[in-house]
């Protein structure tokens, strides 16, 4: 399956739109994983394992997304776009969502 962000895909034409299909995840983080990546915020650097476990999230969207797209019948989805969001009082928990128009491409 075709997944991109662009609205079109060269020289493929869109027969038929399918709708639009998300992937949704939410993730959370524990309580030592944020302890040191709060001392890596502090010191500075980047955060290896907040950046793994985004990397996951959005990897896990889109095989959502997909899987999603591949139930309507579609066999590209196009103007994919990724929102991240906080959530939880402390915000100890995330969110990753994948959107996009599922369609069937000639």
């Amino acid at each position: 399956m075709i997944i991109t962000t662009t609205p079109t895909i060269e020289g493929r034409s869109i027969s038929e739109y399918k709708g639009l299909v998300f992937g949704e995840v939410v993730v959370g983080a524990n309580i030592v994983r944020d302890f040191f990546a709060s001392i890596t915020d502090i010191i500075g650097g980047r955060s290896g394992t907040y950046e793994e476990k985004l990397n996951s999230a959005r990897k896990d969207a889109l095989q959502e997304l997909e899987r999603e797209a591949n139930r309507l019948g579609a066999n590209a989805v196009v103007g994919v776009s990724f929102e991240y969001q906080s959530l939880g009082g402390n915000k100890s928990m995330f969110i990753v969502v994948a959107t996009g128009t599922a369609v069937v491409l000639r």
